[in-house]
């Protein structure tokens, strides 16, 4: 019998007394994600899964590794890059781990700064039922840096391609499902410190990462002769300071290379949080362009372990928050170098179609140039918006960023048609050097011309810079609902399930010409 709402508001005793039930309402059915990548990524049912599973663990080959504490395994179709993660998911048969912390990229959902975990009680695949470690993931949610955005969580493969081979090697063990969103130094070194007083000795770390992807199809072709073996020799530089342990190295050839290995920031959070005296060994290596026989397109697939045992929990407390820093990271001499470079880089591309490095343009970088910060260039012509473009994540000193964007800003801004070398005289530069962005819990935390606001809405998002409100006396609703608008979004799409994360700028420009 349930306790009539008339009753709403009565001691408990007395409802005991009158002799009426005090069984709760059925509690809501648990969440299970059912994972959609069987018939396409692998095999659509149990028996043909566990065929093909066994089938590449026995022909997996690799050299006997002690005390595996993390791996670094693939994520494409089973077709392409099975054989490659079955020669790390060999090594863990018959040992026994309680967890498995999987930390994939996201694919389609724009996180800057943070990692979403799951709201599940468990995942569902063709094998069968594999359980979420919940206790470890509210442990997690501690953290501001992470979060739980269904539209990341559900269905993002770079996690759900590992659950089968997991479940077939280590049978009852539970999982915590992270999908990275795109970090920067701090935002890495955050996650690592998060997870770092909950890995213990029963866990084991995967980061799920496939390396790069060449050719047109991935935007990126930076040669055309001997593919193959430029291809290894790209992935194995990158690979050269994972065995390091070098996580501030690794980021940085990613970053002068452009090597587009998908799970980067996965990899950097594994390398930032394991153990001193780790010992990294590669395990196989491999491309789809040689499994089919053409690169013209090709993903490289590489697997490691990594050998330590982590320390007691207690011996790795979590550290505070990192201090944040007030006051303007660039002096006036540095934004005024920085404007001079913005302006300079425009020359030197419109006379050479290329972009300069600082050091053919006659501008000494400061000390303050080097900091690593995001940056948005906007150019105006005649008091009109002619282009701007712009990164949000500090990934790079912000002289680099400064040049990079300023060409950007003139000749990729979808929006205007190009540039033109004869306006150049013509425009004025302004700069917007960014702090990171962080989450807030509630547009009500935005501060109108203080913050940037980064907007997200499953797979769609957009930004506004600081300075976007107070020059068009938008209210914060006026605000929200242009910037839906301009993720592609109804307007009034920001008012329910829509996440924000704010940010500030430094602004600067030159006078009119």
């Amino acid at each position: 019998m349930k306790v009539s709402k008339l009753l709403v508001g009565i001691p408990l005793l007395s409802v005991l007394i009158a002799g009426l039930s005090c069984a709760q309402e059925p509690a809501a059915p648990e969440k299970v994600i059912v994972s959609r990548l069987a018939g396409s990524w692998y095999a659509p049912d149990a028996a043909t899964l566990k065929s093909e599973i066994s089938s590449y663990l026995a022909e997996a080959q690799a050299p006997a590794v002690a005390d595996i504490c993390a791996m670094i395994v693939p994520h494409a179709g089973y077709r392409f890059s099975g054989r490659v993660a079955a020669c790390g998911y060999k090594l863990l048969q018959g040992r026994s781990y309680q967890r498995v912390v999987v930390l994939g990229p996201s694919h389609s959902v724009y996180l800057p700064g943070v990692a979403s975990v799951p709201d599940a009680a468990a995942y569902q695949t063709p094998l069968g039922r594999i359980e979420v470690d919940q206790a470890f993931i509210a442990k997690l949610l501690k953290s501001s840096r992470f979060t739980q955005s269904p539209q990341a969580s559900d269905g993002e493969h770079s996690v759900e391609i590992q659950l089968p081979f997991l479940q077939t090697v280590l049978p009852g063990v539970r999982v915590v499902p992270i999908v990275i969103g795109q970090l920067d130094e701090a935002a890495a070194r955050d996650i690592a410190g998060a997870l770092a007083p909950l890995v213990d000795g029963r866990s084991l770390v995967v980061a799920s990462s496939d390396f790069t992807h060449y050719g047109p199809n991935y935007q990126y072709v930076p040669f055309s002769s001997d593919v193959p073996g430029s291809l290894s020799k790209l992935d194995m530089g990158a690979y050269a300071f994972i065995e390091k342990i070098d996580a501030t190295g690794f980021a940085d050839y990613c970053l002068r290379t452009g090597a587009t290995i998908c799970g980067r920031d996965g990899i950097r959070v594994l390398l930032h949080l394991l153990p001193s005296g780790t010992r990294a060994t590669l395990l196989k290596y491999d491309k789809s362009g040689r499994i089919v026989g053409d690169y013209e397109n090709s993903v490289s697939y590489l697997c490691a372990a990594f050998s330590a045992k982590w320390p007691p929990v207690a011996a790795k407390p979590a550290g505070p928050e990192p201090e944040k820093k007030t006051g303007p990271a660039l002096s006036g001499q540095d934004r005024s170098a920085l404007l001079k470079l913005a302006r300079a880089a425009l020359t030197h591309y419109f006379e050479h179609k290329k972009a300069p490095q600082p050091e053919q343009l006659g501008i000494s970088v400061t000390p303050g140039m080097k900091n690593i910060m995001g940056a948005f260039v906007t150019l105006q012509e005649n008091g009109q918006l002619r282009g701007c473009i712009g990164e949000i994540l500090p990934r790079r000193p912000v002289y680099e960023a400064v040049i990079k964007r300023a060409i950007d800003a003139a000749v990729h801004d979808s929006r205007f048609s190009p540039v033109k070398a004869q306006e150049v005289a013509n425009l004025v530069i302004e700069i917007s050097a960014l702090t990171p962005p962080h989450p807030v819990g509630s547009y009500r935390d935005i501060v109108l011309g203080k913050h940037g606001i980064v907007l997200t809405k499953g797979r769609a998002g957009a930004v506004f810079l600081p300075q976007v409100a107070p020059e068009q006396h938008w209210t914060i609703e006026e605000t929200l609902n242009n910037l839906s608008s301009k993720a592609g979004l109804p307007t009034d799409a920001w008012k329910e399930g829509a996440s924000f994360q704010v940010f500030e700028a430094e602004v600067f420009h030159e006078g009119k010409p």
